[in-house]
């Protein structure tokens, strides 16, 4: 188990660097995926689960639009595992409150959602917290 645990803790600040490009790119993935699979949600007047469940799920998994978000979604889990595979959890797992960040501007912009100004606050707190984090 040492050996185990001295493996996986020898990453080195280039393997940190190295991994961020992939990091980014997993957490832009999943943003671009969210907003996909909300759009062809959408685009189907979904009106949720309750009724003809199988009919809901046929419908929804022959809509391109959604079947994009599951593309971009898979496409983000190779970013994410490549990324794993150089850096710790502990420092990797921080960067994905970009989510949250991106998908306020991408919905805002591509959705047309409106955004309140409590939303936009709690946005910046959880910026603030991955800058102290990722400062450690």
């Amino acid at each position: 188990m040492a050996i185990i645990r001295s493996n996986l803790n020898n990453k080195t600040e280039k393997d940190k660097m190295s991994a961020l490009p992939q990091i980014f790119a997993a957490v832009t993935l999943v943003v671009i995926a969210q907003l996909f699979v909300k759009k062809g949600i959408d685009s189907l007047a979904f009106k949720g689960f309750s009724e003809r469940l199988v009919f809901t799920y046929f419908r929804l998994f022959l809509d391109p639009i959604f079947i994009l978000g599951i593309v971009f979604y898979i496409t983000a889990t190779f970013f994410w595992l490549y990324a794993l595979s150089k850096v710790d959890l502990t420092f990797a797992a921080p960067f994905l409150a970009l989510t949250y960040v991106l998908i306020l501007i991408g919905a805002w912009l591509f959705l047309g959602e409106s955004i309140s100004f409590l939303r936009v606050v709690g946005t910046l707190v959880v910026c603030f917290g991955l800058i102290i984090v990722s400062m450690s």
